[in-house]
């Protein structure tokens, strides 16, 4: 259950292309919500083992830290550049993606309290939320590049250099 974030030889997109570095987190959500379901079946066939307490603690550092990190990205900065647009349609699709953040993050909490059990290696069951977290965070994701991240190509250069400063500031980020 050893998990790689990147495979080896990639770089990671930074804050000079904010766009690429909001895609990087969804591929990260993608699969941190697809290990929270593997980890689903190695906890029941092999128990709180030493991978499955790595896997737990990875799975929670993400959402405990990143994944709130990046809402923040999209709500305080992203989504109101693009707002700034004028576009009723747009405005509309963000209003449900940030209502989707606020469900997510009430799904996150009943799977957080399973995952922080196996973290100090205890094999709780899989509570009854798991499945829909592992499949509505990655459609979230895609949803949020189908329908806003393209709209994002009509900000300027300053407001997308603007959204990546604020992104590193937000992080701790030295230049």
């Amino acid at each position: 259950m050893t998990m790689k974030i990147l495979p080896p030889g990639t770089l990671a997109p930074d804050f000079e292309s904010p766009l690429s570095l909001l895609t990087a987190c969804h591929d990260k959500v993608r699969h941190f919500a697809a290990l929270s379901l593997s980890l689903a079946a190695h906890v029941e066939s092999r128990g709180a083992d030493r991978d499955a307490r790595e896997a737990a603690s990875n799975i929670l550092r993400y959402f405990d830290i990143a994944a709130p990190l990046h809402h923040a990205d999209e709500e305080e900065d992203l989504f109101p550049a693009l707002r700034a647009l004028g576009e009723p349609a747009l405005d509309r699709a963000i209003d449900e993606l940030e209502a989707e953040h606020r469900s997510l993050a009430g799904l996150w909490q009943s799977v957080r309290l399973w995952l922080t059990a196996i973290d100090r290696g205890e094999a709780a069951p899989r509570p009854d939320e798991l499945e829909g977290f592992a499949r509505l965070y990655p459609a979230h994701a895609a949803r949020e590049e189908a329908e806003v991240y393209g709209a994002a190509k009509r900000l300027s250069a300053a407001e997308l250099a603007g959204i990546g400063a604020r992104m590193r500031q937000r992080r701790g980020a030295k230049d």
